[in-house]
């Protein structure tokens, strides 16, 4: 059981060394739209590969707008509560 909690620990340290920022993120997504950008310039794709691509386009959006919105009421919260 001492190993089980040891294992538990230790993978709970090292999580958050893989986790990815949010600026990685932001990063990946400015390219990913990029690369749709110019796919949709080309137009040499099917509607249903178009509609396909818009739909993650609009979900990299949204998770993008999500992110910054998170981090805006951390800051906002961390500003109340400082109560230096």
């Amino acid at each position: 059981m001492l190993k089980g909690i040891i294992a538990a620990l230790a993978l709970g340290l090292a999580l958050p060394v893989f986790a990815e920022s949010d600026t990685s993120k932001d990063i990946k997504d400015t390219a990913e739209n990029a690369k749709d950008t110019a796919k949709d310039k080309l137009g040499t794709d099917s509607g249903a590969a178009k509609a396909k691509r818009h739909a993650k386009r609009t979900a990299r959006n949204a998770k993008k707008d999500a992110r910054h919105k998170k981090n805006e009421v951390k800051k906002d919260v961390n500003k109340a509560t400082d109560t230096k």
